[in-house]
């Protein structure tokens, strides 16, 4: 068995875990309750706010916990642009669809006129059609993903929000593939809002949070009580919180060590590929591993007659992997980054992704399987 699909989540953590589980056995009060026992609850929160805040070097009160990635990359879009009247909104067409069909969403309602700048063959974006945009459209909200999903395609994130700085633009970032793999200073990049989802980097699933820049004031998106400083209704996730915080803090503390081992699972598994499937290639810049994320490989495929199976036929052989993004399973329409790209999708695209607990075993074991489910 080889578990290659850990874009879509993660193993978590056994710390973790235990860091959860202390918490349901003692902290069992309501963190809004004014008593002793709901102190006590309020106080694994702060503590986790706090713990946050440092690692992404903000304040503690610019971090709201959230239900995951979802719900704060929702949260930032729509209230931003509702509240402070935005009328132009810049993105790609390779966001995750908690941006795009949400940007869309408020296109059709009228709200925004939407511009999605152009890719190169690869996924990357033009800097210079960026800043024009920018200059022909005072005060845009800007939202694109500082590590794509699918292709691990990573953003020049500092140098977008000095445009976005320079021009007066909001600057939102989907962050859920980079928190607790890569160094993220809000500061130093400019960023007005980041997401992130716990699950994405060995914390529980449900639970993540949104930085909203102090400078910048938006309404609740959830209502129904005066949680999250009254920006979030609803009993907070005391338990999911802890085990985020927890996970974040395993994940900087081991970072370069967590990332030198599982780049050099990437590259293993590139070199694999290479010397044993006669044209291989790769999507996106994902092979090239100074200009993507270290954890992603999308590997396209030769044709095959099966390639409508291929997933499924790795699936029976033991190997999990995805054909892109986790949250378009269902979907018969295929990858939309990939449509976008104009990759041909007749021929078998698989996203490998990597973590902390995968081995170099795995990857061989993964590659000698797809040897076998192509017939080589």
């Amino acid at each position: 068995m080889a578990y290659l699909d850990n874009a879509a989540t993660t193993q978590l953590d056994p710390q973790v875990m235990e860091a959860m589980i202390e918490v349901m056995k003692s902290n069992y009060g309501n963190p809004s309750s004014i008593h002793g026992l709901g102190r006590q609850a309020r106080s694994v929160i702060e503590r986790a706010r706090k713990s946050v805040a440092k690692i992404i070097n903000a304040s503690p009160g610019e971090i709201f916990f959230t239900s995951g990635g979802t719900e704060a990359d929702n949260t930032a879009i729509i209230k931003t642009i509702e509240d402070h009247k935005i009328t132009h909104a810049i993105s790609t067409e390779i966001e995750h669809h908690a941006v795009s069909h949400t940007l869309e969403y408020l296109e059709k309602a009228g709200k925004i006129n939407y511009s999605k700048l152009r890719l190169s063959s690869k996924g990357e974006i033009d800097l210079t059609e960026l800043e024009m945009l920018l200059k022909e459209n005072p005060n845009s909200f800007v939202s694109l993903m500082h590590a794509n999903n699918e292709i691990g395609n990573l953003l020049p994130i500092d140098e977008v929000g000095e445009l976005c700085k320079k021009y007066k633009a909001i600057f939102h970032s989907d962050t859920v593939q980079t928190v607790g793999h890569l160094p993220i200073d809000v500061r130093k990049s400019n960023v007005n809002f980041i997401a992130c989802a716990a699950h994405k980097f060995h914390g529980p699933k449900g639970v993540g949070f949104l930085f909203i820049d102090s400078n910048l004031k938006i309404n609740p998106f959830v209502h129904g009580g005066a949680q999250e400083r009254n920006m979030r209704g609803g009993t907070e996730n005391i338990y999911g919180i802890a085990g985020l915080a927890k996970a974040l803090e395993i994940a900087d503390a081991e970072m370069m060590e967590h990332k030198a081992h599982i780049e050099s699972l990437k590259i293993l598994m590139i070199e694999q590929l290479k010397s044993r499937i006669a044209g291989v290639e790769f999507n996106g810049l994902s092979s090239e591993i100074s200009k993507s994320l270290y954890t992603v490989l999308s590997v396209h495929l030769p044709p095959t007659p099966t390639a409508e199976m291929l997933l499924f036929n790795l699936d029976i052989n033991g190997i999990f992997a995805s054909g892109g993004s986790a949250c378009s399973s269902g979907s018969n329409q295929g990858s939309h980054v990939l449509r976008a790209l104009n990759i041909d999708q007749s021929r078998p695209s698989v996203r490998f992704s990597f973590s902390k607990f995968t081995t170099k075993k795995e990857v061989i074991h993964a590659v000698d399987k797809l040897c076998v489910v192509l017939g080589i």
